[in-house]
């Protein structure tokens, strides 16, 4: 369990972001404390890939306060991302290289020390050293969300920002990678914010979940803690309700 005063590694205040006059993030707050796995949910136009492409620094927030590991995103944007990383089902590494020829490249640009024996270390804690010479378009869903994740780690991040990744992969794939993830988190007390619509995901994999809908914070708390607060019986219950009447349970929760 993470300690109720653990560090908090990201931190967002008042967050507001508008798209030529439409809103996608309203106002949105949370905090997420060192060696969490927080979910971030929502149906599709919640905000919540507004406020990962934020977190990231690919756009800009209209207004708001974010702070990573304490520091100002706009002041000190490289000192944060060079202790971050970022995995998505949706992002595709160069599928004309090698695996290997991929994991240099990244491996360089994180300017990662002794990157053969960090590259090999996770290549087998993945499972995945036998696809170390395969052409990286030629892989499986499964096999390419592996080299992603083995991507992501590469430069050992504090903060980890996951898409969705488990998407598009069978039952078995999908279970292993849960699992990973559990386990790198212990091992390596990585924090992490992770959006996904597979609510078994959620609830197996994340120590906290915050619902977004049209832009805010509707629902916080542990998945237990979100299935008893709405009286449902599942967490998948709990998403189609708050995006069938967000509005509603917004006012309520005020």
């Amino acid at each position: 369990m993470v300690r109720a005063m653990a560090e908090a590694i990201v931190q967002v205040e008042h967050l507001r972001k508008e798209f030529n006059g439409t809103v996608a993030v309203a106002d949105v707050s949370f905090q997420v404390r060192r060696g969490e796995i927080v979910g971030l949910l929502g149906a599709n136009g919640a905000g919540k890939t507004t406020t990962i492409q934020v977190l990231l620094g690919l756009t800009t927030p209209t207004s708001g306060l974010v702070k990573i590991f304490g520091m100002d995103f706009e002041r000190h944007r490289i000192a944060i991302l060079q202790r971050s990383n970022f995995c998505s089902a949706y992002t595709a590494l160069p599928g004309n290289l090698k695996v290997w020829e991929n994991l240099l490249v990244f491996a360089k640009l994180y300017q990662v020390k002794d990157h053969r024996r960090k590259t090999d270390e996770l290549l087998e804690l993945l499972e995945i050293t036998p696809l170390r010479k395969h052409i990286t378009g030629h892989l499986s869903s499964g096999e390419s969300t592996r080299v992603n994740l083995c991507k992501a780690l590469l430069n050992d991040p504090e903060l980890l920002l996951l898409d969705e990744p488990t998407a598009s992969l069978d039952p078995n794939i999908a279970d292993k990678v849960r699992k990973l993830l559990r386990r790198v988190q212990r091992e390596r007390g990585i924090t992490m914010i992770y959006t996904s619509h597979n609510m078994r995901d959620v609830e197996e994999v994340c120590d906290r979940v915050l619902f977004l809908n049209k832009g805010r914070v509707v629902a916080e708390g542990t998945p237990r803690q979100i299935i008893d607060q709405f009286q449902q019986q599942s967490l998948e219950d709990v998403f189609i309700q708050v995006a069938r009447s967000g509005d509603l349970l917004a006012e309520e929760g005020k």
